[in-house]
């Protein structure tokens, strides 16, 4: 049995497809296949049926998927004692909302890389929560506080948001205001909330589930939009429209315990501390 073969099954097991699973790994779905297949081999058992549409554990499968799982734990648990022993050198994952990674972090890590040369970041724009205890990635800022118990947090600082729109937009009269929505996707944001709540029974001319396309049509003069200050200001068309204005979200690092201890992840995270005290005002 070899660890990379229990790596593909629990993939798999979470996924329920080939395609699926080869798009989180990056990889060719034949190769899924064959590991698969070659952990059911060195088992002796059927661990997957294969139906028309995706493949689901046999109950020999689930039996073994938990054992499984708390040997991931423990792989994981193993690699980030190794961490702990490291110098300051070798790779590290950064997860965070793409808008905020490359409108806010990425400017500012040019110091970073100037002071620790060594130390290979991985920048990995995602809105969905990674999940850090399986090592998908070192660090997270999050826009939410985790609710994973093993996990730890801090809050870095406050994002300000505002309805922004073209001169010509915002000289309207309030009842002749249009506007721009996030689409259904992202039903569970705070901000669309407070969005709907505000507009009312106002018209929405444009729906999207993308910031940056949303302050683009906002500069092109389809109507008002919810965004970022940060986002906003950067684009000279844009004037912040007088009135209410939703509450600002917090964002949090986030980290697995146990990476504290490691060198190149801690100075990482200190140094996304520091940036966010120096620089928080932009937001």
């Amino acid at each position: 049995m070899q660890w990379d073969d229990v790596r593909y099954f629990l993939a798999l097991a979470r996924q329920g497809s080939l395609s699926a699973t080869a798009r989180q790994l990056a990889i060719e779905h034949s190769t899924v296949a064959r590991r698969v297949a070659n952990f059911e081999r060195a088992m002796g058992l059927k661990l997957f049926d294969r139906l028309p549409r995706g493949w689901r554990l046999t109950p020999e499968g689930q039996a073994l998927f938990e054992r499984a799982c708390l040997l991931e734990q423990e792989m994981h648990s193993l690699q980030r004692a190794a961490l702990s022993q490291s110098a300051l050198e070798g790779p590290v994952r950064i997860t965070a909302p793409p808008l905020l990674l490359n409108h806010f972090v990425l400017p500012h890590l040019d110091p970073f890389h100037a002071r620790y040369p060594q130390i290979e970041l991985t920048l990995l724009g995602e809105r969905r929560g990674v999940h850090l205890g399986r090592g998908e990635a070192d660090i997270a800022l999050r826009m939410s506080r985790p609710g994973e118990p093993d996990l730890v947090a801090k809050q870095l600082g406050q994002i300000g948001y505002g309805l922004y729109a073209t001169p010509a937009c915002c000289g309207l009269p309030e009842a002749e205001r249009k506007f721009i929505d996030f689409d259904e996707s992202m039903a569970g944001f705070s901000q669309k909330q407070w969005l709907d709540s505000h507009v009312s029974t106002r018209p929405y001319v444009l729906r999207c589930n993308d910031m940056q396309a949303m302050c683009q049509a906002a500069g092109q003069g389809w109507g008002i939009a919810l965004l970022p200050s940060f986002l906003a200001a950067k684009d000279e068309r844009l004037h912040l429209l007088e009135g209410p204005r939703p509450p600002s979200l917090a964002v949090y690092l986030v980290m697995h315990p146990d990476l504290r201890r490691a060198p190149r992840v801690r100075c990482t995270a200190d140094y996304l501390i520091d940036m966010f005290d120096k620089h928080g005002g932009e937001l």
